[in-house]
């Protein structure tokens, strides 16, 4: 039989604690944030139990999370774009549960990390957003499907049941013109050498941080002024335009091209795979007194730019590559000041 006991954590979370007991078979435990999901495992569990599916696999028991984490970095990561996001993603589960079984990771269990996620702050002193706290749950959620379906080192997805954090509409945030020059000017001090570069190809293009990095020279026409990327967010090619100073400054980074690198912005140690801008970025961020902006940001940044200076939506999602006209309005945003002067600059012309 089941039994379900509701209680309160210490920051006033309501949880539900779920124990099984079944004849001849260990007890077995779980805790949910939704009466919903607790009963749903409880249904699905007795079922599993009766029918010999639920218990763990050998294999469970002679792995631990560190070596699946291990394993998934060195085999799926690479195929990735956003590899290195996932990667430091990936490291922090493993400080957390790297020495458990793989049989003893639960729901309970991650359960009890995700609210760790939401309510700890990170090195730069912030807590993380419920966006962030998604991504961190998606990647062992792969993490675990790959181990089930592909390596037979899990049964089943402890994350199948884990509610995820809400996560807040899309942001209205770009920089203003003075923060603007601020941030390019802090970028341009940075003593990384590849930043300011970077920076402007994001603001210049929209393209995300992955799709910069993992630029290739092979994928830069510079005689037409234009990108190719091929595998980008939604599985398509595209061709991003380069203009301005982006096509300036990537002229000019030719002639200082690594000989022995693939990429535009390689790491300057191995050279093999691309650089990582994190703290730099962080560091320009500081010294321009920039707060609430993340480089994803930047993408924001070039798209209400463009309708600022009269494009449309479909232009819009055409630079930015998004499949729907849907997708694109969230990056069309003006701002207050802007939509004031337009509205001055109306009444003024039509009405006197």
């Amino acid at each position: 039989m089941a039994s379900i006991r509701k209680y309160k954590t210490k920051d006033e979370k309501t949880k539900f604690y779920v124990q099984i007991r079944m004849k001849g078979h260990a007890p077995q435990t779980a805790c949910f944030d939704r009466l919903t999901d607790a009963r749903k495992w409880i249904q699905e569990t007795e079922s599993d139990i009766r029918n010999n599916r639920y218990f763990k696999t050998a294999e469970s028991r002679k792995h631990t999370f560190n070596e699946l984490a291990d394993r998934y970095i060195k085999a799926v990561l690479p195929s990735k774009k956003t590899a290195s996001s996932q990667e430091a993603q990936l490291i922090w589960w493993k400080k957390q549960i790297g020495e458990k079984l793989l049989a003893d990771i639960t729901p309970s269990l991650i359960s009890q990390y995700k609210d760790k996620l939401l309510t700890e702050k990170t090195v730069q002193g912030k807590k993380r957003s419920p966006a962030t706290v998604v991504r961190y749950l998606a990647v062992i959620s792969h993490l675990f499907t790959v181990a089930s379906r592909e390596w037979g080192w899990v049964t089943e997805n402890p994350l199948r049941l884990i509610s995820k954090p809400k996560e807040a509409k899309g942001r209205v945030r770009f920089l203003d013109e003075t923060e603007r020059q601020t941030l390019l000017k802090a970028c341009e001090e940075s003593k990384n050498q590849y930043l300011y570069t970077i920076v402007i190809l994001a603001l210049s293009s929209g393209m995300r941080l992955g799709e910069i990095l993992n630029l290739t020279w092979d994928k830069v026409d510079i005689q037409k002024g234009r990108v190719i990327l091929e595998e980008i967010k939604n599985g398509e090619r595209r061709q991003v335009p380069l203009a301005g100073k982006a096509l300036d400054l990537i002229t000019q980074h030719e002639t200082k091209r690594v000989v022995c690198s693939k990429f535009l912005f390689p790491d300057t140690k191995t050279y093999k795979k691309p650089i990582d801008i994190r703290s730099a970025w962080n560091a320009a961020l500081k010294r321009s007194g920039i707060e609430d902006f993340r480089f994803h940001d930047l993408r924001h940044c070039c798209a209400s730019y463009l309708a600022m200076n009269g494009c449309t939506i479909v232009e819009i999602a055409g630079v930015l590559g998004h499949k729907t006209l849907q997708m694109a309005k969230r990056y069309s945003h003006l701002s207050d000041s802007h939509l004031s002067e337009v509205a001055s600059k109306m009444n003024e012309k039509i009405l006197g």
